[in-house]
């Protein structure tokens, strides 16, 4: 397995208000791995996806995709990443260029 890692995660946290979307998660993702998000409707999978496709920024933490911060190269994320979602939720936030 190559170890150069494509996905990072450190203390990612999303909050809306009071509400706590997603707890500050951690993971890494190298490179050839295949990684999915499990959980419970409401356990923050698609909020946490948000932020890592740089459509929502990350209240706490910090992440990097394709070796972009999410928070300030959002647009760079974009253009290195492919994203299909299973619903259709995103798609309003997605734009074609």
């Amino acid at each position: 397995m190559n170890n150069e890692k494509v996905i990072t995660a450190k203390d990612l946290t999303r909050k809306f208000g009071d509400f706590v979307a997603v707890d500050h998660i951690s993971f890494e993702v190298a490179k050839g791995e295949i990684f999915g998000f499990l959980g419970a409707n409401g356990a923050g999978k698609t909020t946490a996806m948000k932020m890592l496709i740089g459509i929502s920024k990350p209240t706490e933490g910090k992440a990097t995709v394709a070796g972009f911060d999410v928070k300030t190269h959002s647009e760079q994320v974009k253009k290195n990443i492919g994203y299909m979602s299973q619903k259709f939720s995103l798609y309003d936030d997605l734009t074609m260029k």
